[in-house]
């Protein structure tokens, strides 16, 4: 219906009515024929009428024809002879017979009277001209022929009319009046009133349920209410368009951009996010507009008999109302993540501390809603039923109960698919290129790798990136006997005890293709093995996940202690992200500050803010402009930080953005126009933020200043680091000077004050006499 009828074809368009009715079913209040779904259903013939207005007679480009009198009127339209026999001819009215009633009678007897005298003119000829007609015409009055002069009207400034300036008031009063009444004084006694709530029976539950007046009141208001959500859907009625006028500036960005974060889409689903918080969320890589959320219980769930099954929910901007594809695990899963080489892979890390998987490549089809079906009841129904046709896929493998973690899983990620790692830590060339194996911390203070690969389908000669039918059956037959390749221990460096990792963040390798000739061509020697860790406590370190070797147990291997540690962070870390635009910047946010870390800056944080008024929840990288970052906080708000603006607050804060705590964010870029943040909160609610231009189009050279900016924020650094350095120097040299006793310093003051005493004492005297200097000689 969104094309024209170009120039000669013809405007007419016979649609079949079944087809009108599988379109409604299957878009349900997107379909631009719900508007008349009731007509279109009562319509009598089996083809419906669709006309092209070129005149837009009826505001839209089409309009539909919806009785069979009209249709064949508009394909048949009559002749011009049947045309002019059917108009009726206008006979103009007669006038009717007046009726005198004495007026002219009236109109007879008056008499007009001439009160004026006539003027009289004289008019001189020619002598010659006596006699003949008089011819009169029409002439300006300023022809000069006739020596007339045009006398125009003129504002004269030499007398003018002065008004006179009158002072009026005016004030309203109500109308006063004087009432009074006689009443009876009653003696004053307490009582009390009692009620109740009138209940009513299931059976009379069911009978109003069912009733006819509920159905057609519902089937009255159900159109007009998806013609209102679709309304909602395409565009904000409450937006003013006139404040959101842009003007480009000099520099290449918008100088009058909105910078409020946009509400696009709410997903809510009372059934499966009652007393549940979201855990983790992720954006599906391939399917746009499609993500999924993980469903974690607020607190550890006892062990019961009748329980609420742990779910990760897949929900799109198609379906509005509902989730498409529903995963369930062992226990509630604390983290996911999607296969980086097939999205259809998923991996998730539980709270009884196992790891499992699932295949969605059988649901493929419902995430792209090209198998998606309706009821063929197109009538309102009040039973949810609708729920029951939802796709519940089981996990497909899991760790055994003795090789899992023995706490939960706070964080996951899968490995590149650019190198893989042996059963001692050593980075090797991946040879099948895809992402097999996995990483995950747990709260028991340990990092295991795991490898999903299985006897049945590794040792094949048939090397190929994308996985085949007979691999993928692997999965749906997981190994009873999946184990971890290794575990890295995370003990603390200076004293006894371990950390208790909850985030970590890994450096994405590329390999450069290159390969080498000698025996240990296999190896990749300059993969990064290390990796940025926040802890329970507020602690970042810095740890290597290389085994090392024990000299006193004949040389085995053993975890290496973390190289090092940095208390920055009050309390828990709740976000340790890289930058997608440099590699080698680490955002970390822990519950009262953030900071941001530069790998080869071994000293500490580069950047690191002031203390919250308000618990920082979760943050995220923007993933257009390397400036900026997002972080949620307790209160329900966004802050939208950028670096090249200011650094010591937020460039804004979006309020009110949950009612709730926020857990977690992820942003997403659906189109170069349109970028995305999903913000989840404690009472299970996903939110689409749309984020404005002015935080997702990139400045000019806004790269290069944001490393000059760290660059310099570096130097600051270790510039404060060297004079930290130097003044502990001097207190410490400070300490070494001698010091005198408390009775040496009373002495020193004693003797000062009789110097001070003498000089005024000889001061006082003078010089001696020259006199008596004579006589004495």
């Amino acid at each position: 219906m969104a094309g024209r009828a170009r120039h000669g074809e013809s405007p007419y368009k016979l649609l079949k009515k079944d087809d009108v009715v599988q379109d409604m079913k299957k878009r349900a209040a997107v379909s631009d024929f719900s508007p008349a779904k009731q007509i279109v259903l009562d319509y009598p013939d089996e083809e419906l009428l669709l006309v092209y207005d070129r005149t837009f007679a009826y505001g839209q480009c089409f309009y539909l024809v919806l009785t069979p009198e009209a249709k064949e009127k508009i394909l048949k339209p009559p002749t011009p002879v049947e045309q002019e026999a059917e108009e009726e001819v206008e006979v103009p009215p007669r006038p009717e017979h007046w009726i005198g009633l004495g007026s002219e009678h009236e109109i007879e007897a008056e008499s007009v009277r001439e009160t004026r005298k006539k003027l009289q003119y004289a008019f001189s000829r020619e002598r010659r001209a006596f006699g003949q007609p008089v011819c009169f015409s029409d002439r300006s009055a300023t022809d000069a022929q006739t020596g007339l002069i045009d006398c125009a009207s003129y504002e004269d400034s030499s007398f003018s009319i002065k008004r006179v300036q009158l002072d009026s008031s005016i004030q309203a009063i109500p109308t006063l009046q004087n009432n009074s009444a006689q009443t009876q004084w009653k003696f004053q006694k307490n009582a009390s009133t009692q009620y109740a709530l009138e209940q009513l029976t299931d059976e009379e539950k069911e009978g109003i349920l069912q009733s006819g007046s509920l159905k057609c009141f519902m089937n009255l208001v159900t159109p007009r209410t998806l013609v209102n959500l679709q309304q909602e859907a395409i565009m904000n009625v409450f937006k003013d368009d006139c404040e959101n006028l842009e003007e480009v500036a000099e520099h290449g960005r918008p100088a009058k951009a909105s910078k409020d974060l946009m509400i696009y889409q709410d997903f809510v689903n009372q059934k499966y996010t009652q007393d549940k918080k979201v855990s983790s969320i992720n954006w599906h890589p391939n399917i746009h507009g499609v993500i999924a959320v993980a469903m974690a219980g607020k607190k550890k769930r006892a062990a019961t008999f009748v329980d609420k099954p742990s779910l990760i929910l897949f929900y799109s901007f198609s379906n509005l109302f509902q989730p498409l594809l529903l995963l369930e695990g062992p226990d509630d899963i604390l983290a996911f993540e999607f296969c980086p080489s097939d999205p259809n892979i998923i991996v998730g890390g539980c709270r009884n501390g196992q790891v499992v998987l699932w295949d969605i490549s059988a649901h493929v089809t419902v995430l792209q809603a090209t198998d998606k079906k309706v009821s063929d009841d197109d009538k309102f129904d009040l039973t949810d039923t609708k729920d029951d046709t939802i796709p519940l896929l089981h996990y497909c493998a899991a760790s055994t109960l003795q090789s899992k973690h023995r706490g939960a899983v706070t964080d996951i990620t899968w490995l590149p698919p650019a190198f893989a790692v042996t059963d001692t830590g050593v980075p090797v060339k991946n040879q099948h290129k895809m992402s097999v194996q996995v990483l995950s911390c747990s709260l028991d203070c340990t990092l295991k790798f795991w490898d999903v690969q299985t006897l049945k389908w590794f040792n094949e000669s048939v090397l190929e990136r994308k996985l085949t039918d007979q691999k993928m059956q692997s999965f749906r037959q997981p190994e009873r006997t999946w184990k971890p390749l290794f575990q890295v221990s995370l003990s603390k460096i200076d004293t006894s005890g371990e950390y208790v990792p909850l985030r970590f963040s890994m450096e994405h390798y590329t390999c450069n293709g290159e390969d080498h000739e000698d025996v240990n061509s296999n190896m990749l020697p300059d993969v990064n093995t290390k990796l940025y860790i926040g802890t329970e406590d507020g602690e970042i370190i810095y740890t290597d996940w290389a085994q090392g070797k024990d000299e006193s147990e004949q040389g085995e291997n053993h975890s290496t202690k973390p190289l090092h540690c940095f208390s920055v962070h009050h309390w828990v870390v709740n976000t340790v992200q890289r930058s997608p635009f440099f590699k080698n910047i680490i955002l970390s946010v822990g519950e009262w500050n953030f900071a941001i870390w530069r790998e080869e800056v071994m000293e500490g944080p580069i950047i690191q803010s002031a203390n919250s008024d308000q618990t920082y929840c979760a943050g995220c990288w923007s993933l257009s402009r390397p400036a900026v970052f997002f972080i949620g906080k307790e209160d329900g708000s966004v802050e939208v930080w950028n670096l090249l603006e200011r650094t010591s607050e937020p460039v804004h804060v979006q309020e009110h953005v949950s009612k709730a705590r926020i857990t977690c964010m992820k942003p997403c870029m659906l189109s170069s126009r349109q970028h995305f943040l999903a913000v989840t909160d404690d009472e299970g609610l996903v939110r689409i933020l749309e984020i404005p231009k002015a935080f997702h189009v990139c400045a000019r050279h806004e790269s290069s200043g944001v490393m000059k900016y760290f660059e310099m924020e570096e130097k600051r650094l270790k510039s404060f680091l060297e004079m930290e350095e130097l003044w502990g120097k001097e207190r410490k040299e400070d300490k070494k000077k001698p010091t005198r006793t408390v009775l040496e310093l009373t002495k020193q003051q004693e003797y000062d004050e009789f110097l001070i005493l003498e000089k005024q004492i000889l001061k006082d005297i003078g010089p001696p006499s020259a006199a008596v200097g004579t006589e004495d000689t």
